[in-house]
């Protein structure tokens, strides 16, 4: 279901690098309200997004999305909702009542929970893109088998988006290193959510699926997901103005 509040890629913006800060989505992955609010504050003007994930939510709870919203911030809820058709279709609609732009849920939860998903944000005024999560990015081929997957990765995450796409959904959430694939399953339509965000020279830490912010857009991803190096940097503000300033050099000079 789109959203007339999620932009794809801003259509009326025709300079690469204020292009580039509306599809910089900033990850709060911090455990305080104070410190998400400070994030938020250091980083105004370099980005247009912020992503509330576990950590942050469950610290803070809903409470913490009004402010982001207040200040003219879009929020991405990442709460990558995974459990029976009808508490995922509860959790959709709650979430939706929150006012945040985008949404997740893993397209591993199987058909029927994404079509739930779905049809529980049906009617809903404004509502938000609905994001099927395919494999995490700190999965690799190991740990997939780990749990009894034999496919790879790649293959893996194939299979999710197809079944998230035939059950309706254009948004996906994807690894860098499956992106270009997953642009030709969505078409230019598709909205790819991708983490796994490393510049050149920075530690990867728990994620094994990465690229730079260079290679993701020039594969095709429309909103990038930056946590760390970001938000551990000395200098947030810095560090994003400089991955925005990448982003800005893969783009063409007229964004779609």
């Amino acid at each position: 279901m789109a959203s007339p509040r999620t932009t794809h890629v801003a259509s009326a913006v025709h300079d690469p690098l204020a292009a580039a800060r509306q599809r910089l989505i900033v990850a709060l992955d911090v455990p305080t309200r104070a410190a998400a609010a400070a994030l938020v504050d250091r980083l105004e003007g370099q980005c247009q997004w912020f992503k509330v994930g576990l950590e942050l939510f469950t610290a803070a709870g809903p409470s913490i999305l009004e402010p982001i919203l207040r200040s003219g911030h879009r929020v991405f809820l990442d709460l990558k909702f995974h459990d029976i058709p009808n508490t995922v279709a509860g959790a959709v609609r709650s979430a939706a009542a929150l006012g945040v732009q985008m949404m997740t849920v893993h397209a591993g939860g199987g058909p029927v929970m994404l079509a739930a998903a779905r049809a529980a944000l049906e009617g809903t005024a404004n509502s938000p893109e609905l994001l099927a999560v395919t494999v995490l990015t700190s999965m690799d081929a190991g740990q997939l088998s780990e749990v009894g997957v034999p496919a790879s990765p790649a293959e893996h995450s194939e299979d999710l988006a197809l079944l998230a796409i035939n059950t309706g959904f254009r948004g996906l959430v994807c690894s860098p290193q499956e992106v270009a694939h997953m642009r030709g399953l969505t078409g230019p339509e598709g909205i790819l959510v991708v983490p796994g965000i490393r510049p050149a020279g920075a530690d990867s830490g728990d994620q094994k699926r990465i690229a730079t912010p260079a290679q993701a857009m020039r594969q095709g991803a429309s909103y990038l997901v930056v946590g760390r190096p970001i938000t551990l940097a000395p200098d947030p503000a810095r560090a994003a103005e400089g991955i925005v300033h990448e982003m800005a050099g893969a783009l063409p000079d007229q964004t779609n």
